[in-house]
C-alpha cells in the first residue's frame, strides 16, 4: 500500500532547504491569505511588468515574491539606479536573504523620489495591494527613461553618423547654400547704399531727431516723405477752431487742402536741407538725369508760371516794336516771306513721306508673296503631315515610337556634336595662344637649360617608380591591416562576452525551471502508479479472501489451510512493507545529502558572482588609472 505521507515531506533538523514538496509531486506554499483582490492586483502587476518588458515574470516556476521583486530591480536598473542586488541567482532564498533583500529595494525607492510609501514587510507579506501603485510608477518611470535613453542613443548615432558620411540631399544642399550665399554678397555689394551728399561743416547744427534722419536719408539720395509732426500739427490746428466753436469747412476741401500744405511744408523743408548738402568728391562735375528731373520736380510749378509770364511780355514787346519801326508793306512782305518757308518746309516733308510710303508699299508687297509662299508651303507641309498620319496609323506604333526616340537622340547627339567641336577648336586656338606667347616669353632653350630639363625628367621618374611601390607597400600592409582587424572582430569584447553570459544564464533558468517541473510531472506519475499497483494488489486479494470464505468454512481441514494462507499473506505484506521502509530511508538520506550539496554549491556560486562583481569593478578602476596615467603622458 501506498505511504501516508512523502518521502519529501520531511525536512533534517538543521537543514536550509526552501522548497518543500508533496507526495503528489506540488510544490508546498507558506500558508497565506487568499483574496481575491491580492490575486487581481498580482496579476495586473505581472501583466505591467510583461508590458514594460520583463518577460521572466511569464516563468511558472518562480514564485510571486521572486517575480514582483525580480521586477522591481529590473525596473529600478533600468532607471540608471544602482541596488546591490542579482535576482538571477538567488530564487527560493531563505527568510534572512529575503528581509536584506526588501530592505535594499525600500531603501532606493527615496533616492528615486517615489510618491508612494512602501515597507519591507509589505513585500515579504506579498501585500499586492501596496505593492501594485509601486510598481506602476516604477514601470512608467522605467518606460521613460528607456524612451529618453533612445532619442540620446539615436541623436549620437546619428552625430558619429555625420562627423565621416555625409547623404546626397546634405551635400546637394551645402552647394545651393554656398551658391546662394555667394549671389547674396553679391546683391549686397552691388545694391549697397551710396552716399551722393554731404552736410557742410558750417551748416548749422540740427536740433531734432527727425531732422538728422531726413537729412542723413537725403545724403544717400532717399527722400523720407511727409512729416509726422507736420501732419500732427495740422490736425491740432484744424481743431483747434472747433474747440473755439467757429464753423469748419467742408471735409474733401479740408483734406485736400492739408495735403497741399504739407506737400509745400516738406519741399520747402527738403529745400533747406539741401542748401547745406555739398556733393561727395566723386559725385562731383557729374549732373544725372535722376538730379535734374528732382530740381526741375522741385520748382516746376513756378517755373511754368515764370515762363508763361516771360512769353506774354515779350509777345506784347515784339508788337509794339514793330509797329512803331515798319509800316504794313514790311510786315505784308515778311509774312509772306514766313508762309513760303513753311510751304517749302511742307513739301519737304510731303517728298519724304511718299518716299517712305513707296518703301511700306514695296515691303508689304513683298511681305504678301512672303505670307503666300507661307501659305503654299504650310498647305504642302500639311498634306504630308496628313500622309504621313495614313503610314503612321497602318505601322506599329511601339516600332513608331522607337524610331521617334533614335530621331530625337541622333538629333540631340549632332548638336552635342557640334558644340563640341566648337569648344575643342575654341580650346585648341586658346592653348596654341599660350604655347606661342610662352615661346615668345621663354625663347630659346640653351644648352644648359637642356641638360636640366634632362635631369628633372629622370628625377621624376625615378621618384615615380618609387612612388609606385611605396604604394604598394602601403596597399600590402592595409590587406594586413584589414585581416588583423577582421580576426580581432573575430573575438568577442568585454560588453559582448558579458551579454552572451546573461542570455546564457536566463536561457538555463528557463531550461532548469522546465526540467525542474517535468521532474515533478514524471515524481506525481510514478508514486501514482505505484499507488495503483498497491491498491490493484489489495483489490485482488480481498475478492480471493471473499470467493474462498465460504469454501474454507465448510471443514476444518479447509479451514486451516485458509488460515495458513492468510499467515503466508500477511508474512509477505509485512516483508514488503520493511523493504519499502528501507527504501523510504534511503531516498529520505540520499535526498539530504543532495540538499546539502546543492546548498554548498549554491554559497560557492553567489562568492562567485561576487568575485566577478568585484574583479568587474577592478577592471574599471584599473582602466581609469591608465587612462589618467596615459593622459599625463601625453601632456
Amino acid at each position: 500500500m501506498a505511504a501516508s505521507s512523502s518521502v519529501f515531506h520531511r525536512v533534517r533538523a538543521g537543514s536550509k532547504i526552501g522548497a518543500q514538496y508533496d507526495q503528489d509531486g506540488n510544490l508546498i506554499q507558506v500558508e497565506t491569505r487568499e483574496d481575491e483582490e491580492q490575486s487581481v492586483k498580482l496579476a495586473e502587476i505581472l501583466e505591467l511588468l510583461l508590458a514594460a518588458g520583463y518577460f521572466r515574470a511569464r516563468i511558472k516556476g518562480l514564485s510571486p515574491f521572486d517575480k514582483v521583486v525580480g521586477g522591481m530591480t529590473w525596473c529600478i536598473t533600468t532607471c540608471n539606479f544602482d541596488i546591490d542586488v542579482d535576482l538571477l541567482f538567488q530564487e527560493n532564498s531563505t527568510i534572512g536573504q529575503k528581509i536584506a533583500l526588501t530592505e535594499k529595494i525600500v531603501s532606493v525607492l527615496p533616492k528615486m523620489k517615489c510618491p508612494h510609501r512602501l515597507e519591507p514587510h509589505q513585500i515579504q507579506g506579498l501585500d499586492f495591494i501596496h505593492i501594485f501603485p509601486v510598481i506602476q510608477w516604477l514601470v512608467k518611470r522605467a518606460i521613460e527613461t528607456r524612451e529618453e535613453m533612445g532619442d540620446y542613443v539615436r541623436a549620437y548615432s546619428i552625430s558619429q553618423f555625420q562627423k565621416t558620411h555625409s547623404l546626397p540631399e546634405d551635400e546637394e544642399f551645402l552647394q545651393r547654400k554656398d551658391m546662394a550665399v555667394r549671389a547674396v554678397l553679391n546683391v549686397l555689394e552691388v545694391y549697397k547704399p551710396q552716399r551722393k551728399y554731404r552736410r557742410q561743416r558750417d551748416a548749422g547744427e540740427l536740433l531734432d531727431e527727425e531732422s538728422r534722419v531726413h537729412s542723413t536719408l537725403l545724403e544717400y539720395g532717399r527722400r523720407y516723405g511727409f512729416s509726422k509732426q507736420s501732419k500732427q500739427d495740422k490736425v491740432d490746428a484744424r481743431k483747434a477752431p472747433l474747440a473755439n466753436g467757429s464753423q469748419a469747412p467742408p471735409a474733401g476741401m479740408t483734406e485736400v487742402s492739408e495735403e497741399d500744405d504739407l506737400r509745400a511744408a516738406e519741399e520747402m523743408r527738403i529745400k533747406s536741407l539741401m542748401t547745406g548738402m555739398a556733393a561727395m568728391a566723386n559725385e562731383e562735375g557729374k549732373l544725372t538725369a535722376s538730379a535734374v528731373g528732382q530740381i526741375v520736380g522741385q520748382q516746376s510749378e513756378e517755373i511754368k508760371q515764370i515762363a508763361s509770364e516771360y512769353a506774354e511780355k515779350q509777345l506784347e514787346v515784339s508788337s509794339e516794336e514793330r509797329s512803331e519801326r515798319y509800316g504794313p508793306l514790311q510786315q505784308h512782305r515778311r509774312a509772306v516771306t514766313s508762309l513760303n518757308k513753311q510751304i517749302q518746309q511742307r513739301t519737304k516733308q510731303l517728298e519724304e513721306l511718299q518716299a517712305k510710303h513707296a518703301e511700306v508699299k514695296t515691303g508689304c508687297e513683298a511681305a504678301k508673296r512672303k505670307l503666300m509662299e507661307a501659305t503654299e508651303h504650310s498647305e504642302r507641309l500639311e498634306k504630308e503631315l496628313k500622309s504621313l498620319e495614313e503610314v503612321e496609323q497602318q505601322t506599329d506604333s511601339s516600332l513608331l515610337e522607337k524610331l521617334r526616340a533614335l530621331v530625337t537622340m541622333n538629333e540631340n547627339l549632332k548638336q552635342q556634336e557640334q558644340e563640341f567641336r566648337t569648344h575643342c577648336r575654341d580650346e585648341m586656338a586658346r592653348l596654341q595662344q599660350n604655347i606661342e606667347e610662352l615661346k615668345m616669353a621663354s625663347g630659346q632653350d640653351t644648352e644648359e637649360d637642356k641638360e636640366r630639363n634632362q635631369l628633372i625628367d629622370k628625377q621624376y621618374s625615378t621618384d615615380r617608380e618609387k612612388l609606385q611601390k611605396i604604394r604598394l607597400l602601403m596597399a600590402r600592409r592595409n590587406r594586413e591591416i584589414a585581416i588583423l582587424q577582421r580576426k580581432i572582430d573575430e573575438v568577442p569584447s568585454r560588453a559582448e562576452l558579458t551579454q552572451y553570459q546573461k542570455r546564457f544564464i536566463e536561457l538555463y533558468s528557463q531550461v532548469s525551471a522546465t526540467h525542474k517541473e517535468t521532474k515533478q510531472f514524471f515524481t506525481l506519475y510514478n508514486t501514482l502508479d505505484d499507488k495503483k499497483v498497491y491498491l490493484e494488489k489489495e483489490v485482488t486479494l480481498l475478492n480471493s479472501i471473499h470467493d474462498n470464505f465460504q469454501q474454507a468454512m465448510s471443514s476444518s481441514a479447509a479451514k486451516d489451510q485458509f488460515l495458513r494462507q492468510m499467515e503466508q499473506i500477511v508474512e509477505g505484506i509485512k516483508q514488503s512493507r520493511i523493504k519499502m521502509e528501507k527504501k523510504k530511508q534511503e531516498n529520505k538520506m540520499r535526498r539530504d545529502q543532495l540538499n546539502d550539496e546543492y546548498l554548498e554549491l549554491l554559497d560557492k556560486q553567489r562568492l562567485y558572482f561576487k568575485t566577478v562583481k568585484d574583479f568587474k569593478e577592478e577592471c574599471r578602476k584599473n582602466e581609469m588609472l591608465l587612462s589618467k596615467l596615459r593622459a599625463k603622458g601625453a601632456s
